[in-house]
């Protein structure tokens, strides 16, 4: 028995059920004028009928788009990627865009593949995440003639937006709140001295803090940890060695942050009663472990959907969006202990 329908049916299938052309079938798919609400309806009772899957590439040729955009994460941490990617896939597919996610791994050692494969793909815009937009990115960026936003970086290109946190000033807020609980003998645990995007200047924020209160800032109080949790197991048995009489430390990442509780476990530290722990990023595990992680909130999920909205917003207005510095605030749990 022969088939109803093809196995794959095309526009040209389409256009033959529902009577009417190829132009009227795809103004329809792309939501054109010219065509009256009788014809459109039809055209649509074929579309489900039949089962036609329009391809994206082909549509394309039409409106010149293909209702997909590629997100570029390094491998900073799985945690802190996948609440900002929520963000940007759930306003993308509100808006009927498909999100193609490449990871570039760490110090973005597959950008340049990535970037390859979404020209190839015709994506409609990039957001890229975290990794520093080095000119050799944003040279092929402009090659594409598509927008691009950042998210949790910036750059200092005039048509490239962004949405993150002021990192520096975070770290401050973070260590002041320290400082207001009665800590002097402060450590830190910092992502990684070459990353610019936030190890740097969450650094340099911990050392204003220091220094405007009058604290002296001494490099064995402050360790490495990659933002990872294995690099903040490292770098606390580190710490554990170099800066003993430390009451309090600064984690410059959660996920760290979870591996200086597990190693301080370890060696029979109690948090917070000997030693008080405070976070960056409040991903949900913070409130997860015990004792419940006091962290510095960035709204990563919030971060991610301001993202895509701005690269939406260009794609369909062919206007550049403004940065956004979003707030961030000191989210109180139980492993900071004030010093009386």
């Amino acid at each position: 028995m022969q088939p109803k329908y093809p196995n794959n049916p095309t526009i040209k299938d389409v256009a033959k059920r529902a009577n009417v052309s190829i132009a009227t079938v795809s103004r329809v798919l792309n939501n054109l004028s010219g065509y009256s609400d009788k014809t459109k309806h039809k055209v649509n009772h074929v579309i489900q009928e039949m089962g036609y899957q329009p391809n994206a590439i082909a549509r394309g040729l039409i409106n010149k788009r293909t209702q997909t955009i590629g997100v570029l994460f390094p491998s900073v941490s799985s945690y802190f990627s996948s609440e900002i990617l929520h963000g940007i896939e759930e306003y993308a597919n509100d808006n009927n865009y498909s999100v193609f996610v490449c990871n570039t791994d760490e110090d973005g050692k597959r950008t340049m593949k990535y970037l390859q494969v979404l020209r190839e793909k015709q994506v409609d815009g990039i957001v890229f995440s975290s990794e520093k937009l080095k000119k050799e990115y944003y040279d092929v960026m402009q090659a594409m003639e598509i927008p691009v936003v950042l998210v949790s970086t910036k750059a200092d290109y005039a048509s490239v937006p962004y949405v993150k946190v002021d990192d520096q000033q975070a770290a401050y807020d973070a260590v002041e709140y320290l400082i207001d609980n009665g800590h002097r003998e402060i450590a830190m645990i910092g992502g990684s001295k070459k990353d610019e995007v936030a190890g740097t200047p969450r650094i340099k924020g911990y050392q204003k803090a220091l220094e405007h209160n009058g604290i002296p800032f001494r490099e064995h109080y402050l360790a490495y940890g990659n933002f990872n949790f294995h690099g903040g197991c490292v770098a606390m048995e580190s710490l554990l060695q170099t800066a003993p009489e430390a009451t309090a430390i600064f984690v410059a990442s959660d996920e760290m942050a979870i591996g200086v509780l597990t190693v301080a476990a370890k060696h029979g530290l109690k948090v917070p009663e000997d030693l008080s722990i405070i976070g960056y990023d409040n991903l949900k595990l913070a409130e997860m472990v015990v004792p419940p992680l006091t962290t510095m909130n960035q709204p990563l999920y919030e971060m991610g959907k301001s993202a895509a909205e701005k690269l939406i917003y260009m794609i369909n207005s062919g206007h550049v969006a403004d940065s956004t510095i979003v707030p961030h605030r000191v989210v109180e749990r139980q492993t900071v202990r004030r010093l009386t």
